[in-house]
């Protein structure tokens, strides 16, 4: 039997079969739909904005892994002991001679600067990430291939880079923005907030080793150091990207585009504010809570949105874009009833996200069939920085409305259905030919294929990396993330016995990092001006509901939730933000609950404008 993907390119060809044979489509959402490590973003963040490009091989590996045979042997024998020994042997470091002293170096390595895979703990396993302790980590590659971390960090810097064109180029002298590409640290309030003792030798922009470290410097903390020692070691960034991805930072932002405006917009204002007034540490964890609100936001933006596409064919306008409407265990699962509606309502949009691989499927099928048609490509279409007009045409497509090449575009993909039903039938894959073939059930030649090739990569990895995606979007059971999970088990009767499943639930959750943010964020003034503004709690509820799809003291749409139940949730989110120092009331009245911040923000990055 012949494998699933040599039948598809033997009817539909290797190159339309290489465009559509994966679980991607960037021109929604510019990131895999796999598993990436959000805390390892924000390193490869740093070395774009720095050098305008993408990061391609350093010399970790050549530095501080074993000259072996292969090179799995070599990443796995780069170690935290290793690297210890490494910096132990270094004049700059004293007093990490002995065994034990060696031994604590490690440690201290392993808490603030790198990570082990799976987030083991050892100092004899392979280290697979590094960690942003300050802006020199953007000298270490790791993990070793920046497409491990599936285009997070280009689509973030699109985002705050704000450019017109196809690209995210270089800014220059003239340029007035808070977040500059390819300029100096100092130039970029995010790079400038972790660049504690930087200095830059020379005036060449571009040279890989020109950044150095004032060895002066009496401000800069332990876990910085030890970054800044680890990185000299390795005496230069890693050089820019090379091979078939590509040099350049595509400026592709996800079709959801008011999701990407908010996010955009959220990320520039805090960083703007509380970089420099925040303990470093906690400033990460609250970037990174930051990143988690505002892909969770963009993720359930696009899904809805793509629902709505697919029955008439049209992107929603800005203005009517939406989030999945979500319910918030404020409770973080102490209480059960709260806990079981905020499963059930993630259970729902689960349920709903179901039919994404497929529709990224229906999408690529048209998206390739729209970019080999030569009347289609002298129209010209742009899809960068968003794809709102392309997803148009493509939606005339996929429902036969009067676009001339409409028909042609179905009778196409209906004749390579035909053929690769027949092909399957003769292969055994009989389940996927009965899904191509079967008229009566799906009319739509498209959605019939994208259904058939869906099930032929298999229906269990496409969810299977799906829910890696959303866990790793909603940092699910990490402290500072936006969701739980557990796993039930329940009976099901097939035919005279019965078996118990196993399954995962989740739930959305405010952490108090999450929180943290939150409140912070909305406690700034809009429109430009510094300091923070009066905000009641009523109020920042009611934000939460209406930007982000986060209800708290009220149902979802379809949802029957009591009101016992509700003002509970709505009491324990006040106790808490009250225990966290952001919430002040002299009295019961709602109108003098207000929120306050712990951090004051900052006037000094605010000036000027992007």
């Amino acid at each position: 039997m012949s494998s699933p993907r040599r039948l598809v390119e033997e009817v539909l060809s290797r190159d339309m079969t290489r465009a559509v044979w994966t679980g991607n489509f960037d021109k929604v959402l510019p990131f895999a739909v796999q598993r990436f490590e959000l805390s390892a973003i924000l390193p490869a963040v740093f070395y774009m904005f720095r050098f305008g490009h993408r990061r391609g091989k350093g010399k970790f590996l050549d530095i501080f892994a074993a000259k072996t045979e292969t090179s799995t042997q070599r990443r796995q024998s780069a170690t935290i002991d290793r690297v210890s020994e490494q910096l132990a042997r270094s004049p700059v470091l004293e007093g990490f001679d002995g065994e034990v002293q060696r031994a604590v170096l490690g440690d201290l390595l392993l808490c603030f600067c790198l990570e082990n895979v799976k987030q083991s703990l050892g100092r004899d396993k392979q280290i697979q990430r590094v960690m942003p302790a300050h802006y020199m980590a953007s000298w270490v590659d790791l993990p070793v291939s920046i497409s491990d971390l599936r285009s997070v960090p280009e689509m973030i810097v699109a985002l705050l880079a704000d450019q017109k064109g196809d690209q995210v180029k270089a800014n220059g002298d003239g340029d007035r923005t808070h977040f500059a590409v390819g300029r100096g640290y100092e130039d970029n309030v995010l790079l400038r907030a972790f660049s504690q003792g930087v200095v830059r030798r020379g005036n060449v922009l571009s040279d890989l080793a020109s950044d150095g470290f004032n060895e002066e410097d009496e401000s800069v903390g332990l876990d910085q150091m030890l970054m800044i020692r680890l990185a000299l070691q390795l005496r230069a960034a890693p050089e820019k990207m090379r091979g078939k991805d590509g040099v350049s930072i595509a400026n592709q932002r996800p079709i959801a585009e008011n999701a990407a405006q908010c996010f955009s917009e959220d990320i520039r204002r805090f960083v703007r504010s509380y970089a420099d007034p925040t303990p470093r540490q906690v400033l990460v964890e609250m970037l990174e809570s930051c990143i988690a609100v505002g892909m969770t936001t963009i993720l359930t933006s696009t899904v809805e949105m793509l629902f709505s596409w697919t029955s008439d064919g049209k992107i929603p306008d800005r203005q009517e874009q939406r989030p999945a409407c979500l319910f918030v265990d404020c409770s973080n699962g102490i209480d059960q009833q709260i806990g079981a509606r905020s499963e059930q309502s993630m259970d729902d949009f689960m349920r709903r996200m179901e039919r994404f691989p497929v529709t990224l499927m229906v999408l690529r099928l048209l998206d390739y069939e729209a970019r080999n048609n030569l009347s289609i490509k002298k129209q010209n279409i742009r899809f960068r920085p968003y794809a709102t007009a392309w997803l148009n045409l493509l939606g005339e497509l996929l429902h036969d409305q009067e676009h001339p090449q409409s028909q042609r575009v179905h009778l196409g993909i209906g004749d390579k259905a035909e053929k690769l039903a027949e092909k399957l039938s003769e292969e055994d894959y009989t389940e996927v030919s009965e899904i191509l073939s079967k008229v009566d059930n799906q009319p739509n030649a498209v959605l019939r294929l994208a259904d058939g090739l869906t099930a032929l990569m298999g229906s269990k990895s496409a969810r299977s990396n799906l829910m890696n995606m959303v866990d790793s979007i909603l940092l699910t059971g990490r402290p500072n993330g936006l969701a739980t999970k557990r796993t039930t088990t329940r009976g099901v009767r097939l035919g005279e016995g019965a078996t118990r499943r196993r399954r995962e639930v989740r739930s959305i959750v405010f952490t108090d990092s999450v929180l943290d943010y939150l409140v912070h964020l909305h406690l700034l003034k809009s429109g430009g001006k510094s300091g923070v503004r009066a905000l009641s709690y009523s109020e920042f509820i009611g934000t939460l509901r209406d930007r982000y799809g986060f209800y708290i003291d009220s149902a979802p749409p379809g949802m029957t939730i009591s009101n016992e139940l509700l003002q509970r949730n709505r009491a324990i989110l006040e106790r808490r933000l009250r225990d966290l120092g952001l919430l002040v009331g002299v009295n019961d009245a709602e109108a003098m609950k207000r929120l306050r911040p712990r951090f004051d923000p900052t006037t000094e990055n605010r000036r000027g404008m992007d």
